[in-house]
């Protein structure tokens, strides 16, 4: 069994706008009104939300937990049948056939897959069951009272880090290669950094 000194090669890479082409939260919004119609009173809440994370009025975890009350009353076994369902008509059409092509030929040379997501955990974990990784994080919540608290931070920034570091368990990473839509912390830790621009894989630069 390898120790916590081995050196573990990994590429961390974003979710939405960068492996899969589109915005996991807006699409599976439209989802959930597609299955339940009411529930397209929450669009202008929604919109008010955006707006007040936009003008830096309120926290990212803040803007999380309310922009999903869309999800109220919708237990996590419910929530999690139609995040399986709503993956599979995504997946893998809208996703990056670049960048899949490049995981899987890195994946069968020894490098390990860590996708690490703003979005919520509960409906982004159905994807992996479509496209199995070594480790995933994302913003984690309970449901408490018909509605989804975050517990801690949400998954932005350094929690991305600091969540995959606790996945690896104290060993040594080495990412070889991060891939986000725009600037984050993880193209500043990795070997060699790319943004993702409509699809398009550019060089990451400062």
């Amino acid at each position: 069994m390898a120790g916590n000194n081995e050196e573990v090669r990994v590429i961390v890479f974003d979710l939405n706008g960068t492996f899969y082409n589109k915005s996991s939260k807006d699409e599976f919004y439209n989802f959930i009104v597609a299955k339940q119609p009411k529930r397209l009173m929450y669009y202008f809440e929604m919109v008010y939300y955006k707006l007040l994370h936009k003008m830096h009025q309120i926290r990212q975890t803040e803007f999380k937990e309310n922009f999903f009350n869309y999800l109220d009353k919708l237990t996590p076994d419910r929530v999690e049948a139609y995040a399986k369902e709503f993956w599979e008509t995504e997946y893998p059409e809208h996703f990056n056939k670049e960048l899949m092509q490049h995981f899987n030929k890195q994946r069968k040379e020894g490098v390990q897959l860590y996708c690490a997501t703003g979005g919520l955990e509960l409906y982004v974990k159905p994807l992996f069951d479509l496209y199995p990784v070594d480790g995933f994080a994302g913003t984690t919540v309970k449901y408490e009272n018909g509605t989804y608290k975050v517990i801690g931070q949400a998954c932005k920034e350094e929690e991305k880090l600091r969540r995959m570091q606790k996945h690896f368990n104290g060993k040594k990473i080495r990412v070889i290669e991060a891939y986000s839509d725009s600037k984050e912390a993880i193209l500043d830790r990795a070997d060699r950094a790319f943004l993702i621009d409509d699809g398009k894989i550019k060089p990451y630069k400062d």
